[in-house]
C-alpha cells in the first residue's frame, strides 16, 4: 500500500517502561552454552540490559499509567480525545479489547472511538496510518495512539536467540490535525508466504495451549523452547531486512526526489544493533542519524520501538524545530514499511519509569 497524507502531526510522545531492568550478564547461566561463548554476543548484538514487566502486568496497565501521566500534566484533556487506538500483540483478554479497558478506566465519552489492532514490528506505522485516516473525520479532536507489548512473557527464558533482546514497554502518542500542509509519504508491504519466520505456534484457536504445548524441548542448538513460546528464524529475518528494506528505501527516495542526505533522522524499528549496523552500512547512514541504542538500554519492545527511540534520542530543540525524518519498520508478518514526515515542534516528549 502506498499513499500520502497532509495536515497531520505527532504532537506528543510518552514512553512508559516497566519498573525493573535485567542485565544480560546475570542471565548467561540460563542458556545451555559456555558463558564465554554467550558473552561474545553482548558487543555484537548490543545486549546490555532489558526492561521486563512484572508478573501480572498487562499492556493496559502500562497504557493507563502513561495516559494518567498525560492527563495529570495537562498534555491533553479528556474531552479532546476523539479516539483511542491500541496496537499490540499482547491483549489483556480476547474480549474486551485494551482500548475499551482504557476507555472505561478514564470514563471517556460514548462518542470516543475505540479500536485495537494486532500488529507487531510495524505497529507504529500501522497506528499512525489509522490515526491519520481518522483525523479527517474527528476535526477538532485528537487520537490517543497506544503501542505496547509484553512479549517477554511469550519468549522462553532459556532461548539465547530471542530472550536477551526482548523488552517490555508501552508508548502513548498524541496525533492531531495540523494547519501545515506538509506531505507525509506512507508505504507498507507484506509477504505472508514468509509469515512463519516469526511465530508463536500455540495459544490461539489453531493450536490452543495445553500442558503439552508448555513442555520445554531442546530445539537443537542448545536453546530450550516450548510451543507456547515465540519462535524466530533469525537468519531468515536478517536476510529479509537486508534485502527488502534498502531496496524499498532507495526506490522511495528516488520516486519522491528525496536526497538521503537531506534526512535528519532515521528512526527505525530496533531488533538489535548488529542488524541495524548492517542496514546503516548498506544505506550509507551514520549512527548519529540512525540511533541504535534502544536494545542495549531497554530491549526490543516490538511495535513501540520507533516512538521509544524518538523519546530516547530526541534532540534538545525538538520543541522548537522540525526535522525531516524517515520512520521504517520491518518484521512479523512479514511486513516492512516507511513513513517520510516532519517531526518536531513537539508539545511534549518524555520517558517515564512505572511501578509495573
Amino acid at each position: 500500500m502506498i499513499t500520502s497524507f497532509s495536515g497531520k502531526r505527532i504532537s506528543s510522545i510518552l514512553g512508559v517502561l516497566p519498573e525493573n531492568d535485567y542485565f544480560f550478564d546475570d542471565e548467561v547461566d540460563n542458556y545451555n552454552f559456555p558463558a564465554k561463548q554467550t558473552l561474545r554476543l553482548k558487543k555484537i548484538m548490543g545486549y546490555e540490559k532489558h526492561s521486563i514487566a512484572k508478573d501480572g502486568t498487562t499492556v493496559s496497565d502500562l497504557a493507563i499509567y502513561g495516559l494518567d501521566h498525560m492527563l495529570k500534566n495537562k498534555w491533553i484533556d479528556a474531552d479532546e480525545i476523539g479516539a483511542v487506538i491500541v496496537v499490540s500483540l499482547c491483549p489483556d483478554h480476547f474480549v474486551p479489547h485494551i482500548s475499551s479497558i482504557i476507555h472505561g478506566h478514564f470514563g471517556l465519552g460514548q462518542d470516543v472511538l475505540c479500536m485495537d489492532i494486532p500488529q507487531g514490528c510495524c505497529g507504529y506505522l500501522v497506528g499512525l496510518m489509522e490515526s491519520f485516516l481518522l483525523l479527517d473525520h474527528l476535526v477538532d479532536k485528537k487520537v490517543v495512539l497506544v503501542n505496547g507489548d509484553i512479549l517477554s512473557k511469550k519468549v522462553s527464558h532459556k532461548d539465547r536467540n530471542d530472550f536477551p533482546l526482548i523488552g517490555d514497554a508501552a508508548t502513548v502518542s498524541i496525533i492531531e490535525n495540523d494547519k501545515g500542509n506538509d506531505r507525509i509519504y506512507f508505504e507498507l508491504n507484506y509477504d505472508g508466504s514468509r509469515r512463519d519466520a516469526l511465530i508463536i505456534p500455540a495459544g490461539g484457536f489453531r493450536m490452543p495451549s495445553t500442558p503439552d504445548t508448555s513442555v520445554m524441548t531442546d530445539i537443537g542448538d542448545g536453546n530450550m523452547r516450548a510451543l507456547d513460546n515465540m519462535k524466530m528464524d533469525g537468519t531468515a529475518i536478517f536476510n529479509f531486512v537486508q534485502n527488502e528494506v534498502p531496496t524499498m528505501l532507495s526506490r522511495v527516495f528516488e520516486d519522491n526526489n528525496v536526497d538521503i542526505n537531506s534526512i535528519d533522522y532515521f528512526f527505525f524499528h530496533q531488533p538489535n544493533r548488529f542488524l541495524l549496523q548492517k542496514l546503516a552500512d548498506k544505506l550509507g547512514i551514520s549512527e548519529d542519524r540512525l540511533p541504535m541504542n534502544l536494545v542495549e538500554k531497554h530491549g526490543n519492545p516490538s511495535g513501540c520501538s520507533i516512538p521509544l527511540t524518538i523519546a530516547l534520542n530526541a534532540p534538545e530543540d525538538i520543541f522548537e524545530k522540525e526535522y525531516d525524518c524517515c520512520l521504517s519498520a520491518f518484521g512479523s508478518g512479514l511486513a516492512w514499511g516507511v513513513i517520510l514526515m516532519k517531526i518536531g515542534k513537539l508539545d511534549n516528549v518524555e520517558m517515564i519509569r512505572s511501578d509495573l
